[in-house]
């Protein structure tokens, strides 16, 4: 639940949250006290009381410390010279010549482009408004930052929108009900899980829940949730254990590695590109495609036209061809017939 001084939007994510930590005390040479961190710093500012007490902040902070050093990021601690032992002074720091990447490493240009690529999915490369809210406290308390990184806000666009109030229900084992719309089904159905785990599998999200309805464990497609993600007002116990995404993503793996589609594409086609990067050949014009779920691989080969001819298996040639005819019935207004060209 959030603090009673917190509000519900402000919440910053945990990954969030130690990614402005460790760029913050990178950013002075000199170490950040406690409590200069907790009422400067992306993620803790947003919880810090000056008037009341911290202690569920101070204790977030201490486990945060203990993740920083297991990632191998060598966090440092100095205590004041005059004052061993108080917390209340002692700095912490990450020495940058410790965490620099090595002087005699360097990147080809095509290594460089990708770099590139990747930073374009944060929002915004230089300062954010938290950012210059966070070095203006800090110039305020006669600290000055040496780099222009505190409280640097790191965004990940995810299309699915269930994908946050489900990451959330995880933090809190909350349990959420959604509407979910199968293939096939022109109604939602509203599910309520426990969830359990969310995966990335071959660029799409999964949702790993004890489904409490039937009793017994799902995995939901994001983008088949197409409705608002409720929480429930109560929360559960997950099993003991752990290992859910694990689990999960094995899962996943063995349906993919089991199911195979061969199909035909026409040489020197958009369809013959793109699927011969995934697929293997079997002969020449003919792919053999590894695949989850059948009505999302209907969806890709269908929209290729005529340039794609599934041949097996036949659930995936009749889901193929259902989606040509409602095509054709859309365009015409009619009963349309198909073939099995996908």
């Amino acid at each position: 639940m959030p603090e009673p001084t917190e509000a519900a939007g402000s919440r910053v994510a945990v990954e969030e949250r130690l990614f402005s930590l460790v760029l913050a005390l990178l950013a002075t040479e000199q170490g950040l006290t406690k409590s200069e961190i907790l009422s400067t710093v992306q993620g803790y500012r947003q919880r810090f009381s000056s008037a009341g007490s911290n202690a569920n902040l101070e204790r977030q902070f201490e486990r945060d410390k203990d993740d920083i050093r297991e990632l191998g990021i060598p966090l440092e601690t100095v205590e004041a010279p005059g004052d061993p032992g108080n917390n209340q002074l002692t700095r912490y720091r990450i020495p940058k010549g410790q965490y620099d990447l090595p002087k005699e490493l360097t990147f080809s240009p095509a290594e460089i482009a990708m770099l590139s690529l990747a930073a374009s999915v944060w929002r915004q490369g230089s300062l954010s408004a938290e950012s210059r809210r966070a070095i203006l406290k800090l110039r305020s308390l006669g600290i000055e930052s040496d780099e222009p990184v505190i409280g640097y806000a790191p965004r990940v666009r995810i299309r699915e929108s269930s994908f946050e109030p489900l990451r959330q229900a995880l933090e809190r084992h909350s349990v959420v009900t959604f509407p979910y719309l199968k293939p096939g089904e022109s109604t939602a159905k509203t599910r309520t899980v426990a969830p359990l785990a969310l995966v990335q599998h071959h660029g799409r999200w999964h949702l790993s829940a004890h489904d409490l309805d039937v009793g017994d464990g799902r995995t939901f497609l994001l983008s088949r949730i197409v409705g608002p993600v409720q929480q429930v007002h109560r929360t559960w116990t997950p099993p003991e254990g752990g290992g859910h995404a694990e689990r999960s993503l094995a899962a996943l793996d063995a349906l993919w590695e089991s199911q195979r589609a061969v199909i035909r594409v026409e040489p020197r086609t958009d369809a013959a590109t793109r699927l011969s990067k995934r697929a293997s050949a079997v002969d020449d014009g003919t792919l053999e495609l590894h695949y989850t779920d059948v009505d999302v691989l209907a969806d890709e080969l269908a929209a290729y036209g005529p340039e794609v001819l599934v041949e097996s298996p036949q659930r995936l040639v009749d889901a193929v061809v259902a989606r040509h005819v409602k095509t054709v019935r859309t365009h015409r207004g009619g009963s349309g017939t198909g073939g099995n060209r996908g």
